[in-house]
């Protein structure tokens, strides 16, 4: 890899690692606002909605600044979408590091956790994103690395049919609790963009608690996305 590559990803690292920490701080803020006595599910139904809707803005804009940083450091696309990659996937990892080091949470990996909130919750073990993000962070640098060596870096419909199912499955497993809830027998989704004031629907978050993970589909996602980056360092490996 070119010294100017590494240097790259050594600031994008950087700006990464802060991003986590100003991430870290705002749960920590939400949480002693909301969880006074530690996080846990099930969740707390009465946020109000003018925060929630701030939440759901702050995640958005997080995605954005993390495009925008693969953008300038990237020349060419696949080189921006691997700087995104690496952006994202160091800003999670310290994201949880921060908490360790500030709320001592989580207690184990295994502890489930609010993962995100577009467009309805994420929920699942904290060692799930994590698996994640070592994933993208080898396709990223071998996308980065093969760009150096001049390599017209492209993936082939195998190899994006395998990422994009792999990681499909990975999302429902983080979706599918809460969606059920929300698109199941109780009638929530016709009201899907007023829920925060639907009385029933915070009753239900407030007494509901995710049953249990579906590791299956998540070993299936992971060596389905696994796949598809071994394809594309094979092929590229031999150029």
């Amino acid at each position: 890899m070119k010294k100017e590559s590494i240097n790259k990803l050594l600031v994008v690292a950087i700006f990464a690692i802060a991003m986590g920490f100003l991430e870290a701080v705002v749960v920590i803020y939400l949480r002693r606002i909301y969880y006074p006595a530690g996080f846990s599910f099930p969740l707390k139904g009465f946020i109000e909605s003018n925060i929630l809707g701030i939440e759901w803005i702050r995640e958005f804009f997080t995605i954005v600044m993390l495009a925008c940083i693969g953008l300038l450091a990237g020349k060419k696309f696949y080189s921006k979408f691997a700087y995104f990659l690496f952006a994202f996937s160091i800003w999670d990892i310290f994201y949880y590091v921060f908490l360790k080091l500030t709320l001592n949470w989580p207690p184990s990996f295994l502890t489930w956790d609010l993962l995100l909130l577009l467009p309805w919750n994420w929920v699942g073990p904290v060692i799930t994103p994590l698996i994640c993000t070592i994933l993208l962070i080898t396709l990223a640098l071998l996308i980065i690395h093969y760009e150096d060596k001049g390599i017209k870096v492209k993936f082939t419909l195998k190899e994006w049919t395998l990422l994009i199912a792999g990681l499909l499955l990975v999302l429902y497993t983080w979706l599918i609790d809460y969606g059920r809830l929300i698109f199941g027998n109780s009638g929530f989704a016709k009201q899907f963009f007023t829920l925060v004031q639907n009385q029933d629907f915070i009753n239900a978050i407030s007494s509901y608690m995710p049953a249990y993970y579906r590791w299956t589909l998540f070993a299936i996602g992971i060596i389905l996305a696994s796949a598809g980056v071994i394809l594309f360092y094979l092929r590229n490996s031999k150029k």
